[in-house]
């Protein structure tokens, strides 16, 4: 269990004298809290004399909250709220961070602790207002931002390729060097009719984007369909920065606003023709209910990037598979690595997983690591495999050998063992639960009862009763079976994976041989869908090498990576 420390924040502004809010006393204060209220002995001070609560722009504040990213503080304490932030904004991101870091923050003036429900409540309620009044200042900012944009003024974006931004003009203006290859873009796109294309000629003769990065033929499209090359400012067209179009009305358009890098001419045919390709292609191959088992998981072992996934043409039995690109192939031709079709790979992934879910559920202490390696390799798509590399092959005979008994306590935290070891296990977990209760009913005794015991009592009692716990928690952690490589020797996701309906009928004795080398017969009868959710709860990526499976990354993060023969 990590050990308590804590973060003690003070601060006054230069208007404040020598009084009950000055640095010595809150000082003095805090470090009394921290020691005899919350039982911690350990903390550290950090002091911003002569800095106003208007920002967080303060050196020991920042220092502090870097320390905590770093997650080195358990709580953090304050004399009152203002010492954090006069501004509600700023005092809900504080807090956010705090709670995303599991860090307890404590306000002793306004005595509320967020370990408590009553000073979580309290938190709340001013997450409340802070809400209301970014609400109120985003109506604010939009309303003049809407303003600026019937005027024709620049809203503050990063000025589009082909434009910088005039200090003069406090707008953007032709750029000497992209405007021509924005004029390239027209010309050659009203010609090739392709935004591939342009975009494969843009990368190959070295022309970089705005960020200096590659060009693809979405960008392009971006391009041709911004009015803005034509000298017309759009404002208020997208839900956000890439949302839904929002309805024609809504639009603020002013025409001849600015320089135009193209003529009105070019880009309407630009745009006609590119309205053209659209309705051009059919409904089939632009239908979104189109399944795609591995979309999102496969990368390319030569060039690291990552496969587009489309559907390949239907085979003589009706069945349609997918087929997925290498996208550096697709948009420049850089990577020779071939098209795999899930034909010629799935069965191996499908195959694999099942095999690895048996093999959690088969293997015994009394098997090796190469035992294991046989079990996960049983079967015909691995007839062209020699091994697994011997590190993830190690490390997964660990976790499985050592899950099934973490799983057993987790599941069944109350059942009574024959082993003296489970059954202490489960006395001290009674025990522990008995002092939540009875810390719970102490600490209502004191917030609401008339007759309500005494502040010093009931940290007193408070005290006492969380040390006998945290003792208990050290017990139960050193009870616990080590695991070595935690990360990656966790594969309960596994469990997950074996719930799904169609797995269960997968490892079905008779079945597994059957669905394991007929694809096309697993997706016609279980469907896509079912497939594609097993593959994801248990698999992160799929590295493919000339057609084949060089290596499965699970969804711990474990690798398993093949040699063949």
């Amino acid at each position: 269990m990590k050990n308590k420390k804590a973060a003690l924040y003070v601060r006054v502004s230069t208007s404040y004298q020598i009084d009950k809010d000055s640095l010595p006393f809150q000082k003095e204060e805090l470090s009394n809290y921290s020691k005899y209220a919350l039982g911690i002995d350990d903390f550290e001070i950090f002091e911003d004399a002569g800095y106003s609560a208007k920002n967080t722009a303060r050196p020991a504040y920042q220092d502090m909250m870097r320390r905590i990213r770093d997650g080195e503080f358990t709580h953090m304490i304050v004399w009152k709220i203002d010492r954090i932030s006069r501004n509600l904004r700023d005092f809900t991101e504080m807090y956010d961070e705090l709670k995303d870091y599991g860090v307890t923050f404590v306000s002793k003036n306004e005595q509320f602790d967020t370990s408590s429900a009553m000073g979580e409540a309290m938190v709340q309620i001013i997450l409340v207002f802070a809400q209301l009044e970014r609400k109120l200042t985003a109506e604010r900012v939009f309303s003049i931002m809407m303003n600026r944009a019937e005027k024709g003024l620049w809203n503050g974006a990063k000025s589009p390729f082909g434009y910088v931004w005039s200090e003069e003009d406090k707008y953007p203006v032709p750029c000497e060097k992209e405007g021509p290859v924005i004029k390239k873009i027209f010309d050659m796109y009203s010609k090739k009719q392709s935004a591939l294309e342009v975009s494969r000629y843009l990368n190959n003769n070295g022309i970089d984007t705005k960020r200096g990065g590659r060009w693809t033929s979405k960008t392009i499209v971006d391009i041709i369909r911004s009015p803005f090359y034509k000298g017309t400012l759009r404002y208020n067209y997208r839900q956000g920065g890439r949302g839904k179009k929002k309805p024609e009305d809504e639009w603020i358009v002013i025409n001849h606003n600015h320089k135009p890098l193209v003529s009105g001419d070019l880009w309407q045919v630009c745009n006609d023709i590119m309205d053209k390709n659209s309705a051009n292609i059919s409904a089939a191959s632009r239908r979104k209910d189109h399944v795609h088992v591995f979309s999102g998981l496969l990368k390319c072992a030569k060039c690291r990037a990552s496969f587009s996934a489309g559907m390949d043409r239907p085979r003589a039995d009706g069945f349609r598979p997918s087929v997925y690109r290498c996208r550096t192939k697709s948009v420049d031709k850089l990577c020779d690595a071939s098209n795999p079709g899930e034909v010629s790979f799935g069965p191996f992934v499908i195959s694999y997983l099942s095999n690895f879910i048996k093999a959690k559920s088969k293997l015994s202490a009394s098997d090796s690591p190469l035992d294991l390696q046989d079990m996960l390799l049983d079967g015909v798509p691995f007839k062209d495999v020699d091994s697994i590399d011997r590190q993830s092959i190690e490390i997964t005979y660990k976790a499985i050998l050592q899950i099934d008994y973490i799983d057993e306590i987790k599941l069944h935290p109350d059942a009574q063992s024959d082993d003296e070891e489970d059954f202490a296990m489960n006395r001290l977990k009674s025990e522990r639960a008995k002092l939540e209760r009875a810390l719970s009913r102490w600490r209502d005794l004191f917030l609401f009862s008339e007759d309500s015991i005494s502040e010093k009592d009931f940290l007193i009692k408070k005290l006492d009763m969380e040390s006998k716990m945290d003792e208990i928690d050290k017990k139960l952690e050193n009870m616990l079976p080590k695991e070595e490589d935690r990360g990656m020797g966790d594969i309960s996701f596994l469990k997950k994976s074996a719930q799904l309906l169609f797995v269960k009928k997968l490892l079905d004795e008779g079945t597994s041989i059957e669905y394991g080398f007929d694809y096309k017969k697993l997706l016609s009868e279980v469907g896509k869908e079912p497939v594609k959710e097993f593959v994801n709860a248990t698999v992160k990526e799929i590295a493919i090498l000339d057609g084949v499976v060089s290596s499965i990354t699970f969804a711990n993060g474990l690798v398993h990576k093949f040699k063949y023969k």
